[in-house]
């Protein structure tokens, strides 16, 4: 008996021997007095036991069977599903398996069963979170993870990830390198889906910043910041319009840092259920399956109903700003060279002043070749390097017979023997 139970029964006593009303005696105890009518009646048949539950210390009359229990506890202590918490084994036990059961049932069941440790609660500093941004497309997070996400079964691979701060809106791609090429197609895909954001927020990476060289010994704390040229990435953000915000710490763009922690929990388990062992294969599970659970679990409602995207217009050439360019100058017989190779400008594009003028050339993310000066694009065509016409031989000179080293003009000169220099003078 608890010490609800003994206060209850205290009440009821004083009910019966009429100390009280039945009426006083429903409103101390919060029930009604119909209620209170039973609970005299039960204890005149059963005596003070009539306040405890009948069911207390029993087997619940719902519970699940304990086959139900064995069965998914042999399943989840397979290998598969090595290390699932009981969230996420909860869900593959529903959708797999037909056995239904709550989150905190089969917690239980796990801890029992030594699959699951339980977790001391510990007491956290106090952070005050930076709130979310009201609209989305007003701030999307840029990142990207390297993590064994195949478990050993294919390639190495990397995830690139945009996450909007103001929905946690997920746009992501597994590569096999994380280099500005790659980047810069996810970029290609994310702007023709929702538009140009009003900024990025990314790290210091050496595809978004380029980082002022210094000497070892002269660290420049004293000295003003070098302006330095954009890198490829950070070019093409100037030119579609879209700022560019760097993060000072990994805690600063948390949210796309917490996007990985719970990738590198869910969805590496999700690969390895499925059986994913190539980069098409993860990147198919990666849209069909994750993005629409994260979609439907993790994305919440902007404060504001505004979309800040905009749209993208006929100024703005996705080829042209995401490419590799470079600055040529242009020789005077109208080629420009480019990776040890040339390119010839047709002659129809000769234009005055074109000759010694500089030139955008732009590498294509298909591997094409694009030249522009000013705002017209020039064709051009590769052409072979001239080679230089090799000089003839000449016939190898006769070799003189050897000869003994020194002469014999001296042999018999002793300078000892010889005449003064006043002498001879």
């Amino acid at each position: 008996m608890t010490q609800a139970d003994r206060d209850r029964l205290v009440t009821l006593r004083k009910a019966k021997k009429r100390l009280i009303t039945q009426r006083q005696a429903a409103e101390e105890l919060g029930l009604s007095v119909r209620q209170v009518k039973r609970l005299l009646y039960a204890l005149k048949k059963r005596g003070d036991k009539s306040v405890v539950h009948g069911l207390r210390g029993r087997p619940s009359n719902q519970r699940i069977a304990k086959s139900v229990e064995e069965e998914a506890m042999q399943i989840l202590s397979a290998d598969l599903y090595k290390g699932f918490g009981p969230t996420l084994a909860c869900e593959y036990l529903a959708d797999k398996h037909d056995i239904e059961v709550s989150r905190e049932t089969l917690r239980q069941w796990m801890i029992r069963a030594k699959l699951w440790r339980a977790k001391e609660q510990k007491t956290k500093a106090v952070h005050v979170w930076r709130p979310r941004r009201t609209r989305l497309g007003e701030l999307v997070q840029w990142d990207t993870s390297e993590h064994d996400w195949l478990e050993g079964r294919g390639e190495k691979l990397y995830l690139i990830a945009m996450i909007d701060d103001a929905t946690s809106r997920l746009f992501a791609r597994f590569v096999r390198h994380d280099s500005t090429e790659e980047n810069m197609k996810l970029l290609w895909g994310y702007l023709e889906k929702f538009g140009r954001p009003l900024a990025f927020y990314t790290d210091r990476a050496s595809i978004f910043r380029t980082a002022e060289k210094r000497k070892r010994d002269d660290p420049g704390v004293d000295k003003d910041p070098v302006a330095m040229p954009p890198t490829q990435i950070g070019r093409a953000l100037q030119e579609l319009g879209i700022a560019w915000i760097a993060a000072h710490s990994p805690q600063a763009k948390g949210r796309v840092e917490r996007n990985f922690g719970t990738a590198q929990d869910r969805l590496v388990k999700g690969l390895r259920v499925a059986g994913v062992k190539t980069l098409k294969e993860a990147n198919q599970y990666l849209e069909e399956t994750y993005l629409v659970w994260w979609e439907r679990e993790l994305t919440a409602e902007p404060a504001n109903a505004d979309d800040a995207h905009r749209p993208l217009d006929r100024s703005h050439n996705l080829a042209a700003s995401l490419s590799y360019v470079e600055t040529r100058q242009v020789r005077n017989d109208y080629t420009i060279p480019l990776d040890a190779r040339l390119y010839q400008i047709e002659r129809k594009a000769v234009v005055s002043g074109l000759r010694r003028a500089n030139v955008r050339v732009e590498k294509r993310l298909d591997g094409s070749i694009a030249v522009r000066f000013g705002e017209r694009y020039l064709p051009v065509s590769r052409c072979a390097a001239a080679t230089k016409a090799k000089a003839p031989v000449k016939p190898a000179a006769p070799r003189r017979p050897n000869r003994q080293r020194g002469s014999e003009w001296n042999k018999n000169f002793d300078l000892k023997k010889g005449p003064k220099i006043w002498q001879v003078a």
